[in-house]
């Protein structure tokens, strides 16, 4: 025989209890999707900050990058101009060995018979000249010669003196004269028509 059970509960407390269930059962949804939503909050933010450090890093890898190409440039153009200054320097060394060479055939076109140079020093445009003639008028003849050479200007007798050269008596002389590098067309004209009036 099926016993028979017999609610005893009034109507109105089975309805409060049961909405008190619900009300539980709402609350710990309502928990759990706020912790839910405040977890994937934090993993959204992790994941930004990740992403941005990421970022960070990649920036500061570029940078560096940068900055070793900026330092390779600058060395490269240090290079560059060291090589310059070294391909100035060897031209204006040639230059210069082609001028000594063209200077020192001059010298010994122009030397007069009687007279030898014992020594010849180049400091830019200015020349030394020292040496021994058999006569005064043997410098006076190179003197001459230089002032209407186009290569040679303005020379300048520094000194004449009679001296002993072993057993013979000579004139040591010593002059100043300038390397014209450029000379007008007029001077050349005028130092061409004097050389060639002396040779006549």
């Amino acid at each position: 025989m099926t016993p028979i059970r017999i609610n005893l509960l009034p109507h109105r407390q089975l309805r409060k209890a049961r909405q008190q269930r619900w009300f539980v059962i709402l609350a710990a949804i309502v928990f759990g999707l706020g912790l839910a939503t405040v977890g994937a909050g934090q993993a959204y933010i992790a994941s930004l900050k990740s992403d941005q450090d990421a970022r960070n890093v990649f920036l500061k890898t570029e940078l560096a990058k940068l900055d070793k190409q900026i330092e390779e440039i600058a060395h490269l153009k240090e290079k560059t101009k060291d090589l310059l200054d070294r391909k100035e320097v060897v031209e204006s060394l040639q230059n210069n060995r082609s001028e000594a060479v063209h200077m020192f055939d001059e010298l010994m076109r122009l030397l007069p018979d009687g007279l030898y140079l014992k020594s010849v020093k180049q400091t830019g445009d200015a020349v030394s000249l020292a040496g021994y003639a058999q006569s005064s008028a043997r410098v006076s003849t190179f003197m001459r010669a230089l002032e209407a050479a186009t290569l040679f200007d303005e020379p300048v007798l520094i000194e004449v003196k009679s001296a002993m050269v072993g057993p013979v008596r000579s004139y040591e002389f010593s002059l100043n004269v300038k390397i014209a590098r450029i000379a007008p067309d007029s001077d050349k004209d005028k130092k061409s028509k004097h050389k060639t009036g002396d040779k006549s």
